[in-house]
């Protein structure tokens, strides 16, 4: 029987405290939790481990009232200290298999693609979302291939469900209330977002926006 666990990954907000203006993240994934994020990440590529594991603690105390899960990019290790829900991890990570060994079945366990080729080889018995990306021009992370835009994400996410009709699919880069609409009606499940929540001046009103356009479009969708 799979017990793998699914996450609801709808509004699904990543808060990297360098993309919070200089404003306590721990604040922002509060508001974040307010506005209708149903899952978080916490993404830190300057902290050293102790001071990750110390905010990732502080996330996961405070997101338990809320009931939403708690995810750790790269830092498994992390993951796994704090006790967190699951983890995601990018393609020179460690390998999905491996993190979910360490971290359980129950864990969510998520994993980047930005090519085909990505797509095409992806453990998908042991992943609980597939994020695919990036879709649109983003400062927050390096596109050396480029933006795959609608047309490259809808290739991407119909090869994904040739192989994984049940995977969730979360669509990430550049993604803000004024197209992530496009974005879903392109199959995704849910949309990964940073500055749009991250660097607004209102995150909990940003993520309420979002959530909005992103429930509104799911139900368009729907046969």
């Amino acid at each position: 029987m799979n017990t793998i666990r699914k996450a609801d990954v709808r509004c699904y907000v990543i808060i990297d405290p360098a993309a919070c203006a200089g404003r306590d993240p721990l604040h922002v994934a509060e508001a974040a939790a307010r506005g209708g994020a149903t899952i978080i990440q916490l993404r830190d590529k300057s902290a050293d481990i102790p001071a990750m594991l110390r905010l990732a603690r502080r996330l996961r105390e405070m997101l338990q009232p809320f009931n939403v899960p708690l995810v750790i990019n790269d830092r498994v290790d992390v993951a796994l200290a704090a006790r967190a829900e699951g983890a995601h991890v990018g393609q020179s990570d460690l390998p999905a298999a491996e993190t979910r060994a360490l971290l359980g079945e129950k864990a969510i366990i998520g994993l980047s693609h930005k090519t085909l080729a990505e797509v095409e080889s992806a453990p998908v018995e042991a992943l609980g979302y597939a994020a695919i990306g990036g879709i649109f021009p983003t400062a927050s992370k390096q596109q050396p291939l480029g933006p795959a835009g609608i047309e490259g994400f809808a290739r991407m996410q119909g090869l994904m469900r040739a192989r994984a009709p049940d995977l969730l699919i979360v669509a990430i880069s550049g993604i803000k209330a004024h197209n992530a609409a496009e974005v879903i009606a392109a199959g995704a499940d849910g949309v990964a977002v940073i500055s749009a929540v991250c660097a607004a001046d209102d995150p909990e009103q940003a993520t309420g926006e979002l959530r909005a356009v992103v429930d509104a479009a799911l139900r368009e969708r729907q046969p």
